[in-house]
């Protein structure tokens, strides 16, 4: 069955990848980004892809330009059926290192936006009684790492927004909602993290800087020979799995990676699910 699909944080990478995949599969995209004289990778993508997608301004920062995204989307169709929150930023710096306001723009772009976004539709798919927020975080929603405490943060936050609105709006109004944990995405994703690095003062000389190479010596390690960095084009298929499924799940990891890295927290309950019965039966019965 077609949906309609919104789609943030389409410019580049994972956000193009899902876009374009969405379309061939016969949905009605809305390719949305905040500047949208970034567009050419996307039109490209479908170009290529013999696909067409409907693309708007969308900056996940502003409400009011996500209010008027939602508005515009549902004035033409009538309905939203698939809010997919993809856009993000990556952030590696540690919490003495950090700026107050740098760390306020992470939690805004990654969780802020999320919630922003999802705001927006809820109104619409309760009124609808369905739809499916999907929200691409990471495994660093699950499990906490190096040098990634502000992210991870902003992650973590994601996670528990995302179970807390499965717990009492999925089975009162029959919205789905997941999260898509993937480990490293091969894209544009890791290049603008350490563009952000120069950009606010580059690698310190202090006594982090051992560690920190330690801890990128070891990735570069971990790459080779090993799934940890999937391609855009993979991911997009879990995302898209996600949406067309009749009883998707709450999380879901994106390769066999992400499943061994966070094992301890996820193998007594891989999709979410026993959690969410277990909170609705303990507080909601």
């Amino acid at each position: 069955m077609s949906k309609v699909i919104l789609i943030t944080g389409t410019s580049t990478g994972l956000g193009v990848e899902i876009a374009v995949q969405a379309a061939k599969a016969g949905h009605t995209v809305y390719a949305t980004m905040r500047n949208l004289s970034k567009r050419s990778h996307l039109d490209a993508a479908a170009e290529d892809a013999a696909v067409s997608l409907k693309v708007l301004q969308l900056d996940v920062q502003d409400s009011a330009s996500v209010n008027a995204a939602v508005e515009h989307v549902i004035a033409t169709t009538g309905r939203i059926d698939t809010l997919i929150n993809n856009a993000g930023a990556g952030y590696v710096r540690t919490t003495e290192q950090a700026s107050e306001e740098e760390i306020n723009w992470v939690m805004d772009v990654n969780f802020m936006g999320v919630v922003r976004c999802t705001k927006a539709v809820i109104p619409h798919m309760r009124k609808a009684r369905k739809g499916h927020v999907v929200t691409v975080s990471s495994v660093g929603g699950l499990v906490g790492q190096p040098f990634n405490e502000i992210y991870c943060a902003a992650k973590f936050a994601v996670e528990g927004y995302t179970e807390a609105l499965a717990s009492y709006v999925s089975p009162n109004f029959g919205i789905d909602f997941t999260t898509i944990e993937p480990g490293g995405i091969q894209s544009e994703f890791a290049a603008n993290v350490m563009k952000q690095v120069e950009e606010t003062g580059g690698l310190l000389e202090d006594e982090y800087l051992p560690i920190l190479q330690k801890y990128i010596g070891g990735a570069q390690g971990r790459a080779a020979g090993s799934d940890i960095y999937q391609t855009a084009e993979k991911v997009a298929s879990v995302v898209l799995e996600c949406v067309e499924a009749n009883e998707p799940p709450i999380r879901k990891r994106t390769s066999k990676w992400g499943e061994e890295f966070t094992r301890f927290k996820t193998a007594a309950d891989p999709d979410g699910r026993k959690q969410q019965a277990h909170v609705i039966q303990e507080l909601l019965s």
